[in-house]
């Protein structure tokens, strides 16, 4: 599956297909830093300054550095081809901010869930809202420069998902690794949807 290039734009058709992802995870796993790094638009972001009232609320744990955090969304788009425009929105990670996913999850064709290995335990909420809902989604586990590797089964056996959910290593400061997360996610959809269409088919 081959994404249109930054460099070489073009205009997508009138009757484009747009389909919408989301981009969900923990607080700091690099939600923001993903849909900035692919989107061919300047990205609408909605950050706002760590304050000292975020003391107790907003667990920083392992990302003590963070000084802003999201509480609305980000998005942003990507054309894949003239048919085919994917429209990306970034989650707030916060449990206070959890109310507002369901209406992002509206309509949503599928998801990525980004992990840390430092907090592997963030990314837990998002996998069982997406998994409750059946969105398909992917794991995308964000290797943070200076943070202990994992190989892709240690990490899907910590987060016990089912064994047909893409687990992938990327890092989400570099467009072609968000890419391939992107193109991951597409083909797991179109996968499911075969899956789907051949046991109506059977039935």
């Amino acid at each position: 599956m081959e994404f249109v290039s930054s460099d070489r734009m073009i205009r997508p058709a009138i009757n484009a297909t747009a389909l919408k992802i989301l981009i969900a995870g923990g607080f700091g796993v690099g939600k923001t830093t993903l849909v900035g790094s692919v989107s061919e638009i300047e990205p609408l972001r909605t950050e706002e300054q760590l304050t000292e009232r975020s003391a107790g609320v907003d667990d920083v744990t392992g990302v003590e550095q963070k000084r802003t955090t999201t509480v609305a969304l980000d998005f942003g788009r990507i054309t894949i081809n003239q048919e085919l425009i994917l429209y990306l929105f970034g989650t707030p990670g916060q449990d206070r901010f959890w109310f507002m996913w369901d209406e992002l999850a509206q309509g949503a064709l599928g998801a990525i869930v980004l992990a840390d290995t430092r907090r592997l335990a963030s990314c837990f909420a998002a996998i069982d809202f997406f998994e409750e809902r059946n969105v398909p989604f992917v794991v995308g586990v964000n290797c943070f420069d200076g943070t202990q590797m994992y190989t892709v089964d240690e990490v899907r056996g910590a987060l016990d998902v089912d064994p047909f959910v893409p687990v992938l290593l990327c890092d989400v400061r570099q467009r072609e690794s968000t890419k391939k997360v992107l193109t991951t996610l597409l083909e797991h959809i179109m996968s499911l949807t075969g899956h789907a269409q051949r046991a109506a088919g059977d039935g």
